[in-house]
């Protein structure tokens, strides 16, 4: 690492979207935009206008198509699927209409007219209060930049990997998800935005990345150059140009701290999570395809507590079949035997789609046709997966469950379709576990109200958190606007998973929780506390999680839940919950105060 010039320290500070600290030199990348002239056409060239348009839409959806495999292959589905985004503006009437229009009537030549539809849109998304429409904005660009590079210079664009040669901190304005999709570790060694939140995409891409990363810093191309020396802290949202000594010191000692965690956590990844008064908990991962299962491996996770098998019907060009399906299955539930693998149904519908079903918009989609409704109407498609999943039980400790059911119901018919199924198996002479267990998400308030009926009917629970606090709260977890009313700790949140874990227990079945309560390690005591039995989340945050446990006590755990059920306010609750896992181990949460 070279050495910090002598110079004066600047600090610039912004919002820190990807934990990390690095020091390297500033490389400021700009994106040349296009520009479109204003000439106009003949009345005669509007055809070939026209069609040059339609082209350069195709080329744009096959460019944007070709990113998305390029992120699914490197990174997973659930990062590819931040290009649905750009493949619905690509594809919005409203702007494609508008364009049309001007070329038919204004004669105006495609690239203008693009230009300036796609520009006035972009520039109203911009200027909203709504932080999630905002960053918005930026999809609308990117893909107004790929449209008229087509149309401008046949889809000529850089390549950062080409203009990267050397590790570098990259600065920039903005970054678009296709850009920080080409991002590379041995040549990026963080990057800084003058814009951004933790809402947009780039933000989510580099967290899965694992890219230290700090955007907001409003002005910070216009303050730096390329070749300046800097200090990126993508813990405290820090941009440190010529760093001190001290302040070198200062994080020298932080990283020895965080590389020495590191190897303890990896020392400990074939121990079990047990406190210290001997409480055992499972820790399982969530997983979208047969491709995480080495992450699920390298992380010490007890097996796999959410399989999303709707990632495998998701942007893919045909439904996948039986056949498919199965090999899937089986590919994960051998690879981790015997280590149980529970395999959710598919859960499309509210923020995930799959392009060619023909979902009918609506007003509401999380409270409208998704999930077991979907699938409870959608017969053939459900009949084939769960004939994949029970011919999978065979390879391995398979189990199954439902999503977001809300009553007796929906569980009752889909429990007969899966009789049904079983049926014609045994009829067959096809070979599947006959104790497969069976279970359900529980999502929303009424599966929790009427936990004790649905636990008669099943093996097991799995909360689904995100969904559970959305609709118990009414509270669209994509808005940002009201993001500050989404609250995990929320006393109703707390009393319904209390009474989900009673009314399992009291029948003898087990409880998981598979949202993001469950990787937040700082509710992590509270949810052992109210009597979880496993937690299932992203397998990279696994190995603290484990860490934390075994360094928790039981006993102060349920102080915790008592006082968390007793309490009226959300924000008591959560500094309860945040001092507890901080005293258990200050290590995993590391500041370096400025």
């Amino acid at each position: 690492m070279p050495a910090a010039p002598a110079s004066v320290e600047r600090i610039f500070r912004g919002v820190a979207v990807s934990p990390g600290v690095r020091q390297g030199r500033v490389v400021i990348l700009g994106r040349s935009a296009a520009i479109a002239d204003d000439h106009k056409i003949s009345e005669t060239d509007v055809p070939a206008e026209l069609k040059r348009f339609e082209q350069a839409l195709v080329a744009t959806r096959q460019q944007i198509q070709e990113a998305q495999r390029q992120v699914l292959a490197r990174m997973g589905a659930g990062e590819a699927q931040i290009f649905d985004m750009h493949l619905l503006v690509l594809e919005d009437p409203v702007v494609n209409e508008e364009v049309l229009r001007l070329i038919e009537r204004d004669h105006c030549n495609a690239a203008h007219a693009y230009q300036t539809v796609a520009e006035r849109y972009a520039t109203s998304l911009a200027g909203v209060e709504d932080e999630y429409l905002r960053e918005r904005a930026t999809d609308m660009r990117d893909v107004a930049h790929r449209v008229l590079s087509h149309l401008l210079d046949g889809g000529h664009d850089h390549d950062l990997r080409r203009l990267l040669k050397e590790p570098c901190i990259v600065v920039a304005h903005d970054l678009a998800p296709s850009q920080t999709a080409q991002l590379e570790h041995d040549k990026v060694l963080g990057f800084a935005t003058d814009v951004g939140s933790r809402t947009s995409h780039t933000a989510i891409m580099a967290r899965s990345m694992k890219i230290p990363a700090v955007v907001g810093l409003k002005n910070i191309t216009s303050s730096l150059r390329t070749g300046d020396y800097v200090l990126l802290d993508g813990i405290n949202g820090l941009i440190i140009v010529n760093p001190s000594d001290q302040t070198l010191f200062q994080y020298g000692e932080l990283a020895t701290r965080q590389q020495s965690l590191g190897e303890r956590l990896r020392e400990m990844r074939a121990l079990p999570a047990v406190t210290l008064d001997g409480h055992r908990i499972i820790l399982s991962g969530n997983i979208e395809n047969a491709d995480d299962i080495p992450a699920i491996l390298e992380s010490g996770a007890e097996g796999v507590g959410l399989f999303r098998t709707e990632y495998l019907f998701i942007n893919h060009e045909r439904l996948p079949d039986e056949e498919e399906q199965l090999a899937a299955y089986s590919a994960v539930a051998a690879a981790l035997k015997p280590a149980p693998v529970v395999i959710r149904t598919l859960d499309l519908g509210g923020d995930k789609f799959r392009s060619h079903t023909d979902v009918p918009d609506e007003m509401n989609p999380f409270l409208g046709w998704r999930a077991i409704r979907f699938c409870l109407e959608e017969r053939d498609l459900f009949r084939a997966q769960l004939r994949a999943i029970l011919r999978a039980s065979i390879h391995g400790n398979v189990k199954l469950m439902y999503p977001m059911i809300s009553g007796l119901n929906e569980l009752e018919q889909a429990n007969a379709l899966l009789e049904e199924c079983k049926a014609a198996l045994r009829a067959a002479g096809t070979p599947f576990d006959e104790g497969l267990e069976v279970g359900i998400m529980v999502e929303t308030p009424s599966a929790a109200l009427i936990a004790d009926a649905l636990a008669r009917r099943t093996r097991f629970f799995s909360l689904g958190t995100n969904d559970l606090i959305q609709y118990s709260l009414a509270v669209d977890r994509t808005n940002e606007k009201i993001a500050h009313l989404y609250e995990p700790t929320h006393p109703a949140i707390i009393r319904l998973i209390k009474l989900t874990v009673d009314s399992a227990h009291a029948r003898g079945n087990w409880v998981g929780v598979c949202g993001e309560m469950a990787g937040d390690l700082a509710l992590v005591p509270l949810l052992l506390g109210l009597g979880v039995d496993e937690l299932s989340a992203a397998p990279a945050t696994v190995p603290e999680m484990k860490h934390l446990i075994r360094r928790l006590n039981l006993r102060e755990a349920r102080a915790l839940a008592e006082f968390a059920l007793q309490c009226e306010s959300a924000h008591e609750i959560l500094g309860r919950c945040a001092q507890l896992a901080h005293d258990a181990a200050p290590e995993l949460f590391p500041e370096l105060r400025r």
